[in-house]
């Protein structure tokens, strides 16, 4: 067995890129040997410096990449965030701290850079909370049983108007990034979505098997202005009674409006022969069974952590957020990387503003930075973290002030996987 200091981890340059994304694959349970086409397809992600592998006698058995993002924050402003992607290690070199080399390696980086974050999305959860990262939002997913749902039958569009078209991907890569960057700036836990996103989401760019091409419907207001758009793909199951049994499966789907929203919903559960629709990841509060006559028609089929946040710089990551109260409050932050571990004063004032300072003064909560993390988008309850055992208070009924201060009337989420 090769020693672990033997394993030279480091940034890949393009022509091990093929060997790189091989490890990938088999790190993922992918078939490894991929096509010319796939790989020039799937170069268009590699960012010099930032795809990094560990390799073995001049094997890659370990890949990571991250990528530059911007996450919003509780009142609508933009932070710079590391998006760490493309984790795995391969089932020959496991438990020889690879990912550890990798992680310290990007997060110092990332740090040096002036991010105020990173971010992933977690396949298991217990890896990473060990680097400092933790649950920031979750997801639900939901399956709408069409017929029990009490939709009339005869609905043909949205009453307030507005009104519905299907468009094609062409059209979507027109109107959609614009309609994505109103929804993320007054949606906490939304990411931002460069080009390439747009052209996957719609096959211009296809690198991983299986691509169907969605249908994709557009909902304008009254007005003519786009307020919603969705993307889903239908199976074709048909009962022994030749009766339709189908199933519309949703991509996903923006509105920056109640109304946007009910609307596309509505239009996905009158569609012939649709009596089930998944709905995809949502927001744990999202609206959608409140848009139903009978919102038990709609069932949980998924309920987990989402994205997962690492704080940076904890100064940075505290100002840049609002606050629902103003209140002092003193934090003890531990981080065994000692990447942002101190003690910090945070300052909101009445109008929804924040400071936040090192200071000597005495800590009234202590905790680890990974549940900062967890805190800071306002999912999460400081009490709730207290009584876990996960948050110290060190002066009585800090935790609840700390509610007051950080959570927020709306759970935040992230629509998107990267």
């Amino acid at each position: 067995m090769t020693s672990r200091a033997d394993i030279d981890v480091r940034p890949i340059d393009e022509s091990e890129f093929a060997d790189w994304s091989r490890a990938m694959n088999i790190g993922f349970l992918r078939e490894p040997t991929t096509s010319e086409e796939y790989l020039e397809a799937r170069r268009a992600q590699f960012t010099p410096g930032r795809t990094v592998g560990a390799f073995d006698d001049g094997r890659c058995v370990a890949t990571f990449r991250s990528f530059a993002q911007e996450l919003t924050v509780v009142g609508g402003a933009v932070v710079p965030a590391d998006a760490v992607t493309n984790v795995t290690v391969s089932p020959t070199h496991r438990r020889r701290g690879l990912l550890t080399r990798m992680m310290a390696q990007d997060l110092a980086a990332a740090k040096e850079r002036g991010d105020v974050v990173a971010t992933l999305i977690a396949a298991e959860y217990p890896i990473y909370g060990r680097y400092g990262f933790g649950p920031a939002t979750w997801a639900t997913e939901w399956t709408i049983d069409v017929p029990r749902a009490g939709l009339d039958p005869r609905w043909a569009g949205p009453e307030d108007g507005g009104r519905i078209d299907l468009v094609d991907a062409e059209d979507v890569r027109k109107l959609g990034p614009e309609l994505h960057e109103r929804l993320r700036r007054s949606q906490p836990g939304a990411v931002s979505r460069d080009e390439l996103w747009w052209q996957l989401t719609t096959g211009a760019v296809r690198f991983l098997p299986g691509f169907h091409e969605p249908f994709f419907a557009v909902y304008r207001s009254a007005d003519g202005e786009v307020a919603g758009m969705a993307a889903y793909t239908t199976d074709d199951r048909w009962g022994d009674a030749k009766q339709p049994l189908n199933t519309a499966k949703v991509k996903w789907l923006t509105g920056v409006t109640p109304a946007a929203e009910r609307a596309l919903w509505r239009y996905l559960c009158s569609i012939d022969w649709v009596v089930a629709v998944r709905t995809g990841y949502r927001a744990p509060d999202d609206l959608l069974p409140h848009f139903l006559p009978d919102p038990r028609a709609a069932a949980v089929t998924t309920q987990a952590d989402f994205l997962w946040v690492r704080v940076l710089d904890v100064v940075r990551a505290l100002e840049a957020r609002t606050y629902g109260t103003a209140g002092s409050l003193v934090l003890e932050v531990a981080d065994a990387s000692g990447l942002t571990g101190g003690r910090y004063r945070l300052e909101a004032s009445a109008d929804g503003a924040g400071t936040c300072a090192p200071t000597a003064g005495h800590p009234d909560l202590s905790l680890d930075v990974a549940d900062l993390a967890t805190l800071w988008l306002g999912d999460e309850s400081a009490v709730r973290l207290a009584a876990l055992g996960r948050v110290r208070e060190e002066r009585a009924g800090a935790a609840r002030q700390a509610d007051a201060l950080l959570r927020t009337s709306r759970r935040p989420w992230c629509p998107d996987i990267f």
